[in-house]
């Protein structure tokens, strides 16, 4: 039997060799007359099932099959037919997954095989039909519907894809992996293909189709929108070849004008306080010191029980001392650039025998140096001196700085 089917395809295949020219002729054209040069040929490949008549008065065509594999194989974006018909996928892997689990049980190892190719070959191709599906849909829409020429065939055609992929949505919802799962049991090999290998397929294509769907949502809105336009074009046309003395108004001239020739922008914008334009802190000042406050809750009023006298008078001047901390580091910025060389912190520390804290010293020499104007800091270099701590990678301990010039 086996040989047979073998011996059958070669054949087949060797007649789609030998005729590919008059098989794509038909293809394209969609039909062919016999003739006294093709007679030969149409004979055999009527034999072989590859073209077929409707009826008798009727020309010969391609067969169903024959057609799905050219197009698929030549991606030819003609091609609308998606196969949404998941019900029927499912009833024959739920029935060939029985007959498996049957000779599984019965030890008929050589049913078993058979069973487990067919199970596999139709899980597989309704995974493969269904991503074809869906890039068929896709290349529909990134031509925007353009082997159709008119804006409501292009409509037609986008009703008809969201159809299509709506009962491919309603399809796959039929899928229960729960008694998919228990239809398995513990046979590995029926989880890998009823639970594992449809799962990761459904799920993608679920996610796919809801993207395809909403891509054809907003095609369909553009393409109603450009047949309005349309209509209210051709509708204006047939009213000026009704009335050719039609002259349209002035209506620059008028108070009101239509919101229909109001189509241009504003010129001015609306005004707006621009409170980051330093220029203009008098006026918010001024504007902001004129604002009253309202409050609705109530206050309690409070009065002097006598008359408070108040005179102004010039305010005395007052000093700040500095730190003497500070006063200390500049003395020691003034020394590196009187010696100019280099010093430590705590070198300077150790050689002046300065009391403060040796920790309150570094931090007060790094302020300093980070608190100098940024053209001041140019001129010194303020280097840390410490190593990698031991424990915690990354981390640098700082024991001493160094400030020399740059």
């Amino acid at each position: 039997m086996s040989n047979n089917l073998h011996q059958s395809g070669v054949r087949l295949l060797k007649q789609l060799s030998r005729h590919a020219d008059l098989i794509m002729d038909v293809y394209l054209s969609g039909s062919v007359r016999e003739d006294e040069d093709n007679s030969a040929a149409i004979e055999k490949l009527s034999q072989s099932e590859i073209l077929w008549r409707p009826e008798p008065d009727q020309e010969l065509r391609l067969k169903r099959s024959v057609r799905a594999l050219l197009e698929e194989a030549l991606s030819d974006e003609r091609n609308r037919q998606i196969d949404a018909n998941v019900g029927s996928s499912l009833a024959t892997i739920k029935t060939l997954a029985e007959h498996y689990k049957e000779a599984r049980q019965n030890a008929n190892y050589s049913a078993t095989e058979a069973y487990l190719a067919d199970l596999s070959e139709h899980v597989y191709s309704f995974a493969e039909g269904l991503k074809y599906s869906i890039r068929v849909l896709w290349g529909r829409i990134n031509n925007e519907f353009g082997y159709v020429g008119t804006i409501n065939a292009k409509i037609r055609e986008n009703e008809l894809a969201q159809s299509q992929v709506t009962e491919l949505l309603n399809g796959l919802e039929m899928f229960q992996f729960s008694e998919l799962g228990e239809i398995a049991g513990d046979i590995r090999e029926l989880r890998k293909l009823l639970v594992t290998t449809l799962q990761e397929t459904l799920s993608s294509c679920t996610q796919e189709l809801s993207v395809v769907q909403g891509r054809l949502l907003e095609l369909l809105g553009r393409f109603r929108q450009i047949r309005g336009r349309t209509r209210l074009l051709k509708g204006w046309l047939l009213y000026t070849d009704l009335h050719p003395d039609y002259r349209p108004d002035d209506h620059v001239s008028h108070k009101q004008l239509p919101s229909l020739f109001n189509r241009a922008e504003a010129i001015l914008a609306p005004a707006a306080v621009d409170v980051n334009n330093t220029g203009y802190e008098p006026e918010l000042l001024d504007i902001v010191s004129r604002l009253k406050a309202i409050t609705r809750l109530p206050t309690d009023t409070s009065h002097l029980s006598h008359d408070v006298s108040m005179s102004l008078v010039e305010a005395e001047d007052f000093d700040i001392p500095d730190n003497p901390l500070k006063l200390a580091v500049d003395q020691y910025f003034c020394s590196i650039i009187d010696t100019g060389r280099s010093q430590s912190a705590l070198e300077y520390l150790d050689e002046h025998g300065l009391t403060w804290d040796r920790e309150s010293w570094l931090y007060q020499v790094i302020c300093g140096y980070e608190g100098l104007p940024e053209e001041h800091r140019a001129y010194f270099e303020l280097d840390p001196i410490g190593e990698p701590d031991p424990t915690y990678t990354g981390n640098f301990v700082i024991r001493d700085v160094e400030l020399g010039f740059a």
